[in-house]
């Protein structure tokens, strides 16, 4: 063999080849067909430069997630994130029944606590419990957003999600309401996302069936779900109750909206416990309150697919479908 022409030719290959940037190279594809890239991080802490679009992202997860006195559920539905790839929602109450450190690192840290890196977490009101959520900021570091605050927002291809603190009167949060520091913030984050089909999450739902009203629904919320909703918001994920419910998509005042509307599922079935539902409200569609599982939602460029995955596999119960951006333009 002649080595040095091999090694002229090898060198020839190296220096003319392109070389594209970490940040412009195609994400990686999925087993199940879906293309994903890492873990999503808060906008203030994305790397510079031009995104590649991609053909869809997954984004996965619950709420009401690890108790250290049952930690069986919680077990249950982190084998099945352990085998959906894609970026991970927390929907709130962690750790149970207090948020602490101890809780955080035995309890939630040994079950959903592996897929910490690819996690976007919110706070619930357990996290609050302790010390004012300060074990909850500790745990998740940047990946909270801003100390206190506990907002941020992220991008997913096309897609701009939203991860909101619903704990409106916890210190450091600054409330929900109209004016609000939270608020004022939504508002020109929305604004820079024009043309972006947008999801939002958080622990407390504005609409649930919940059997009791004062913890199933939240009006607190109201103008953040206006701002969400003058957006052409998609979609608005929480938790809260223990239970899984979807609504059509519904204005902030709870009126069927079909075309403008926010879609509301609320999954609060990451394997604490199980609470009962009440009379359906106004544009529920499906309710379950004895399944553990976690919503998996595919999003594509204007359109988006969900799917409730339960613990108990194919004889358990299931909800599926697909709807879209209510502002979404044609894809290319």
């Amino acid at each position: 063999m002649n080595y040095r022409r091999v090694l002229v030719q090898w060198l020839l290959a190296t220096l003319v080849a392109p070389v594209t940037p970490l940040w412009a190279q195609e994400p990686r594809a999925t087993g199940t067909g879906a293309v994903e890239k890492s873990a999503a991080t808060p906008k203030s802490h994305r790397m510079p430069g031009k995104e590649v679009p991609a053909k869809a992202f997954v984004l996965v997860g619950a709420g009401d997630i690890a108790s250290c006195a049952a930690l069986e559920g919680a077990q249950a539905t982190a084998k099945l994130i352990e085998g959906i790839p894609g970026t991970v929602f927390a929907a709130g109450d962690l750790a149970y029944e207090r948020g602490t450190a101890d809780e955080f690192s035995r309890c939630y840290g040994t079950t959903w606590g592996r897929f910490k890196e690819r996690t976007m977490p919110v706070p619930g009101n357990h996290e609050y419990n302790s010390r004012l959520g300060a074990a909850y900021f500790d745990y998740w570091g940047e990946r909270a957003g801003p100390r206190g605050k506990g907002y941020y927002s992220f991008d997913l291809g096309s897609w701009h999600i939203v991860a909101l603190n619903t704990n409106c009167e916890a210190p450091g949060v600054g409330g929900c309401s109209a004016g609000s520091d939270q608020e004022k913030w939504l508002k020109e984050d929305l604004a820079t996302h024009a043309n972006a089909c947008i999801a939002a999450y958080g622990h407390h739902a504005l609409y649930s069936s919940g059997l009791l009203k004062r913890h199933a629904l939240h009006p607190e919320l109201r103008d953040l779900w206006r701002d969400l909703y003058a957006a052409h918001a998609a979609l608005m994920l929480a938790g809260h109750e223990h239970s899984y419910e979807r609504f059509a998509p519904q204005d902030p005042d709870g009126h069927l909206d079909d075309k403008n509307g926010i879609r509301e599922i609320v999954v609060g079935t990451g394997g604490r416990s199980h609470d009962p539902l009440g009379m359906a409200l106004a544009n529920s569609e499906v309710r379950n309150a004895d399944t553990f599982g976690v919503l998996k939602l595919t999003l594509a460029p204007g359109k988006y697919k969900w799917e409730f995955v339960p613990v108990d596999g194919v004889e358990g119960f299931h909800d599926s479908g697909e709807g879209t951006c209510p502002s979404a333009k044609p894809a290319n």
